[in-house]
């Protein structure tokens, strides 16, 4: 179960608002970027809240999770990233996955992180 946990609380995003509150849009980008680091997806779920509400949502993925929750009202986000190294190292796979949401999400300001899990 060894693995890399990291986690990020980001405010006043300056994306594009349809990414706050576009559940089709935004589960097409976590998908896309899952995959573009190299991860390999097993499934999803995400929830759409009424109206222009957030949306919440996690990537099931065979190394682990990936998981995003909006709130569209005050332009924040927080993000969820933790993959298992067990029989591969994929810490690079998971940095470049997370890099890729807050580059696309474009916060103000963002507290971030990182968690070494489980025994050497």
């Amino acid at each position: 179960m060894r693995g890399l946990h990291l986690t990020g609380d980001l405010y006043r995003c300056a994306c594009d608002r349809r990414y706050l509150v576009d559940l089709a849009r935004l589960r097409a980008e976590c998908i896309a970027f899952c995959s573009d680091a190299g991860l390999e997806v097993v499934g999803d779920t995400f929830y759409q809240f009424g109206g222009a509400g957030g949306v919440t949502g996690t990537v099931l993925l065979a190394e682990s999770h990936f998981a995003i929750h909006t709130w569209p009202e005050t332009s924040s986000v927080t993000l969820d990233v933790y993959v298992c190294n067990y029989s591969h190292e994929n810490s690079r796979k998971a940095e470049a996955l997370f890099a890729s949401v807050v580059g696309l999400l474009q916060p103000g300001e963002e507290i971030t992180n990182r968690l070494q899990r489980g025994k050497l």
